[in-house]
């Protein structure tokens, strides 16, 4: 134990920039999963027979083992952040996608129905009801999404991505257990803090009364 703190002390500032740089290839690959599976998700709930297709692509991509859908990025975009992220990107794509699909098909039709004898648009069907709705739903997604992303990240040093993975590496290289334990323990920890910020996130914007019920039914 007290050999793990000196190295942490000794090796700060390494383990401080790795960390900036596991952030951001998180934050990155995250943004740009949101961005894609949240609108797809939308549209497969209006055209429901491609629901099965795409979905059954993205479970794929899914299965297939972190190291070698990296491994797969070599060959198109070569080594370094950009292939890091294209993966990490596809690799979270599947919660997202399914929870945005299965939380606005699971709105109560009544609403939907109450919302359409007010004369809503498809469009403010969408923003006014169904998204906020299925948002608890979807929130989901992106938390698990998040937590797998942070973990993938660590993988990304093996090609040349840089991020807590490199002195995961270095660790192993030199066979320190301590080094590696100097990479994975602030991954762990990112993995933890990030889903309980997103919790807190989700708490804020639930609506009081909702708040309140869940807390009756927990």
């Amino acid at each position: 134990m007290n050999e793990l703190l000196v190295i942490l002390v000794d090796r700060w500032p390494d383990i401080l920039g790795a960390t900036g740089q596991h952030i951001l290839l998180s934050a990155v690959a995250m943004f740009w999963a949101v961005v894609i599976a949240v609108p797809l998700g939308i549209l497969l709930t209006r055209y429901r027979y491609l629901a099965g297709v795409v979905l059954g692509i993205v479970s794929v991509i899914q299965t297939i083992p972190s190291l070698a859908l990296l491994g797969f990025m070599i060959p198109v975009f070569g080594i370094g952040k950009l292939p890091a992220i294209i993966a990490m990107t596809l690799y979270g794509l599947l919660p997202i996608m399914r929870n945005t699909y299965t939380g606005i098909l699971d709105v109560d039709q009544s609403l939907l129905e109450a919302g359409r004898g007010m004369g809503m648009t498809n469009a403010q069907m969408l923003k006014m009801v169904e998204l906020p709705l299925a948002r608890p739903v979807i929130f989901a997604g992106i938390r698990t999404a998040t937590v797998m992303t942070i973990g993938m990240a660590t993988l990304a040093a093996f090609i040349g991505a840089g991020g807590l993975g490199d002195l995961i590496l270095r660790g192993i290289a030199m066979v320190d257990t301590g080094i590696i334990l100097a990479g994975a323990i602030p991954a762990a920890v990112l993995a933890v803090l990030f889903d309980i910020v997103l919790a807190l996130i989700d708490w804020r914007v639930t609506p009081k009364g909702l708040r309140i019920r869940k807390k009756q039914t927990a």
